[in-house]
């Protein structure tokens, strides 16, 4: 069965930096696409980055410039680095997969969703 196991949310202070990891049971990375999202409270779930498997990546509407994505194959892993983080930036961050097409949009069928990593930014 598969899973994706996100990893590295913590609290933080403003000006942090945090990577977050993106783990797959079952699946290997290099055969789907890959996307992070996240979810702040109150507010509708959105998303950042699809990294595609074409090597391509796309990015979100209202992804910060202070964000990049990586996917390291050899590991079979994604990482999503944040910097100068903000507290605008506490969310749950998910990743999720699927095939065919590259998306940013949490409203397309996704094939496997982790379970999410909380990133608090506060002093």
């Amino acid at each position: 069965q598969v899973q994706l196991v996100e990893s590295g949310g913590d609290l933080v202070k403003p000006g942090s930096s945090l990577r977050l990891s993106c783990i797959p049971w079952g699946l290997n990375l290099i055969s789907v696409n890959v996307a992070w999202f996240r979810q702040a409270p109150g507010k509708d779930r959105e998303g950042l980055f699809c990294y595609g498997v074409d090597n391509k990546v796309l990015l979100g509407n209202a992804v910060p410039g202070r964000f990049d994505v990586s996917r390291d194959t050899h590991r079979n892993a994604a990482y999503l680095q944040m910097r100068a983080l903000e507290p605008e930036d506490t969310a749950v961050y998910y990743c999720a997969v699927r095939q065919g097409s590259c998306s940013v949009d949490p409203h397309v069928t996704w094939d496997f969703w982790g379970q999410g990593t909380q990133v608090t930014v506060s002093s």
